[in-house]
């Protein structure tokens, strides 16, 4: 393991580039913050194009993950760990247990979990190599397993708070197009329908997409079309860097809210946003239901505490809605400012040693 130290401000304390031939291990992991406990985030399975471009990814998660988390008030630091694709078939076991021994490495400063292109299957694998590990099968009804459903409870709830302050409405009046039906967009579409909302869908694997069509009445369209949906609320949950400045220019929808990571391209687009009268809800505050899942899990909360700090989603996004109000700023500045101001100030309490 090579550790590549960053020390001005606003850089990530280290980069761990990892390795392991015989398993076919890649990747990088990125602890930006430790300040206010373990640097905790998930593990990212995904084919890159170069080293430079998985680095880039890790270090723009991990910096999200520091501010998701302070701003959920976790006594957590942020941190990501990104894995490269192996080309042809993979033995998952063995590379998951090779990335175990790279968290071990650490020695409790970066907790993992899940994350997109991982499953619980994989952290187990991870498991049998360190005890820096959450996401796994629940027991006796304590947290654990698929932080999915966490996360898309928090989008849901925070919508509703932002289309509250946004259209002076409910979710049953409003059209919401969902961009990506992995499982935090799947189980939002539940939720939405519930609500009474109607659906317009993107997925690039057909069959998931149908089923969605065919289970709430959704509309399809392909994942770029979206972008152009007559709707009022436009909720990324694929991939991050989605809205750029030619999709600023195409939203038709007035509400931004959704599951995925680094939905701005850059803080650029973000005031586009705000100068075209679209309110983006900032995706690190209304996503956090996943993560307050694993730290509940790793800390040994009980599930009615995470349960309820998921509810508190809501409250936590209109809390930074309206610091952001006071100060003049678009929503995505205000909430990284608060977010600063948490990393540098102490911590409600530092993470206790996993059992």
């Amino acid at each position: 393991m090579v550790d590549i130290p960053h020390g001005s401000a606003g850089t990530p304390e280290a980069v761990h580039v990892i390795s392991d031939p015989t398993s076919g291990l890649e990747g990088v992991i990125v602890l930006h913050s430790t300040r206010r406990g373990p640097a905790a985030g998930g593990c990212r399975l995904w084919r890159y194009e170069s080293r430079a471009t998985m680095t880039d990814d890790a270090l723009r998660l991990a910096e999200g993950m520091a501010y998701k988390n302070a701003l959920a008030d976790l006594p957590l630091g942020g941190g990501k760990a990104v894995i490269n694709l192996p080309e042809g078939d993979v033995d998952r076991r063995a590379l998951f247990r090779a990335f175990g021994r790279a968290v071990a490495e650490l020695d409790g400063s970066y907790v993992t979990a899940e994350d997109v292109g991982t499953t619980i299957a994989d952290m187990a694998a991870a498991r049998e190599e360190t005890r820096h590990v959450a996401g796994l099968a629940p027991v006796a009804g304590r947290p654990g397993g698929d932080p999915s459903p966490w996360t898309a409870r928090g989008v849901f709830l925070s919508m509703r708070e932002a289309a509250r302050r946004r259209f002076g409405t409910g979710l049953d009046d409003l059209t919401v197009a969902v961009q990506g039906l992995g499982n935090v967009g799947s189980a939002l579409c539940a939720l939405l329908h519930e609500a009474g909302a109607r659906l317009i869908v993107a997925e690039p694997r057909p069959g998931v997409a149908a089923a969605i069509a065919c289970r709430y009445g959704a509309e399809i369209m392909s994942r770029d079309a979206i972008l152009d949906a007559r709707c009022d609320v436009f909720a990324p949950c694929a991939l991050g860097g989605v809205i750029d400045a030619r999709a600023t220019r195409r939203l038709q929808a007035k509400l931004v809210c959704g599951g995925a990571n680094n939905v701005l391209a850059t803080a650029q687009d973000g005031d586009r946003l705000a100068d075209r009268g679209v309110l983006y809800a900032p995706d690190y505050v209304v996503n956090a239901g996943g993560i307050i899942n694993v730290a509940a899990e790793y800390l040994g909360w009980s599930a009615s505490e995470a349960a309820a700090r998921v509810e508190a989603t809501g409250q936590r996004l209109a809390a930074v809605l309206d610091h952001a109000e006071r100060h003049g700023l678009a929503p995505h500045r205000g909430a990284d400012a608060l977010a600063r101001e948490r990393l540098v100030a102490p911590a409600p309490g530092r993470a206790c040693e996993a059992a």
